[in-house]
């Protein structure tokens, strides 16, 4: 085993203090497993209920009426998540479509958004206009109201109180933390903060981001009083098969109001083409919580090993987890950009690239990410990203396999030792 590491750039020091880390997480990788293993049960009993079968898998064209697999697709999802109705589908671009779906189908002029946990991700702040762009919620006459959270990172209940009133119509709640150091919230502390606001307002619709926290507690946001989830299925709920697409569940009414947007009024969820990508969502939604919990351990790992070199990480390593990514301060750029290259260099796919810092769009700062992954851009697959500004924080996440998660976490270390950032 040495051997192969070295042949792939592990020198001995890394390899030796990975393997010293991997045998203290046993334990921690158990319960992961097992976590797993209760997932894997609750999709195939979904699958089950609807009665799955080769037929769904048949993708159509053209208008994609009476679309069989998008159909049944879409009821494996609810039944899986907990939810009345749920819209999957592949015309659905990526997270932040996902969300600025939930938010312009079900808000009005007039209306205005809570954000009861801080500052929203990045990619977020143009959709809601935060940030000035051509077709923000802001230019519908959508406003923003935004409650920070505590220090401590726990909820400040009396200035949400003080914040809703008769025209706050949905509450975003972010589970991840995004480019920030917070933590994320668990699946209970979602279900308090929804409890807390419905007895002030019963009738807001309280919305959770989703985004890389699918699978990895046994239970998922609806379960806790949400009305509508969102997230990406080149993330957690597509295995890392489906090339494309996104989903929302939660209420009915939450749902039929994303088909009407999406498509188009009176239409709604009855059109919108599989294109042939059914096989890969229904295949990606059954993997995915295994390769979730492949995720999770190099998450578990990454924190482990670097704490243990003095380095701040959130979530710490004996913390619960409650998403799959692993923030790491690294407190200077050229650090940063060492990571990266590490994450790129133990790709499948493009190790040979070298990533690089760029303006991209949506983001305020440039921005590095490294991700050599058989679907673009797809951040359950092995990738690490971070905005060049202080203090320097890397986010990683992914590794449909074990294996994989652990070589780039380790090829990170090995690249800040061959730059000379530290010493081990």
């Amino acid at each position: 085993m040495r051997e192969i590491y070295q042949e792939m750039g592990i020198g001995d020091r890394v390899y030796e203090l990975g393997q010293a880390c991997e045998e203290k997480l046993r334990g921690r990788f158990a319960a992961i497993d097992q976590t797993a293993e209760y997932n894997q049960l609750k999709v195939i009993r979904a699958m089950q209920s609807r009665k799955v079968s080769a037929e769904c898998f048949m993708g159509s064209s053209g208008y994609g009426y009476n679309d069989l697999g998008r159909d049944t697709l879409e009821e494996v999802y609810a039944s899986c998540f907990k939810g009345e109705a749920a819209l999957v589908r592949p015309q659905v671009t990526c997270g932040t479509h996902a969300l600025a779906l939930a938010l312009m189908s079900n808000l009005r002029p007039g209306d205005e958004i809570l954000s009861p946990v801080g500052k929203p991700y990045d990619t977020l702040e143009e959709v809601i206009g935060i940030r000035p762009s051509k077709g923000s919620l802001a230019e519908y006459g959508v406003t923003y109201r935004q409650v920070d959270l505590k220090e401590d990172g726990g909820f400040d209940y009396d200035a949400i109180r003080d914040a809703i009133h008769e025209k706050t119509k949905l509450v975003a709640i972010q589970r991840s933390k995004g480019y920030q150091t917070r933590p994320t919230l668990s699946v209970s502390r979602i279900g308090e903060l929804v409890a807390f606001v419905k007895k002030i307002k019963p009738d807001v619709i309280c919305m959770v981001d989703n985004c890389y926290g699918e699978f990895v507690e046994r239970t998922e946001p609806l379960e806790a009083g949400a009305d509508m989830i969102v997230g990406s299925l080149i993330k957690n709920p597509g295995g890392g098969l489906a090339p494309v697409g996104g989903y929302i569940a939660g209420k009915q009414e939450c749902v039929e109001q994303a088909a009407y947007r999406l498509t188009s009024p009176g239409l709604g969820k009855e059109v919108g083409a599989s294109l042939g990508v059914m096989q890969s969502f229904y295949q990606g939604l059954f993997l995915a919580p295994t390769v979730v919990a492949s995720a999770l351990k190099g998450a578990v790992f990454a924190a482990n090993l670097y704490e243990g070199l003095g380095f701040p990480v959130v979530p710490n390593g004996s913390e619960s987890r409650h998403d799959i990514i692993q923030a790491v301060t690294l407190r200077s750029p050229q650090a940063l950009i060492a990571f990266c290259k590490g994450i790129q260099a133990a790709a499948a796919v493009d190790s040979h690239v070298t990533p690089e810092p760029w303006a991209m769009p949506g983001y305020d700062s440039e921005v590095i990410m490294a991700a050599g992954a058989f679907v673009q851009g797809s951040s359950i697959e092995l990738s690490a990203d971070g905005p060049l500004r202080e203090p320097y924080n890397v986010y990683f996440q992914g590794g449909l396999t074990w294996p994989h998660a652990k070589l780039g976490i380790l090829m990170s270390l090995q690249k800040l030792y061959d730059a000379g950032i530290l010493t081990l």
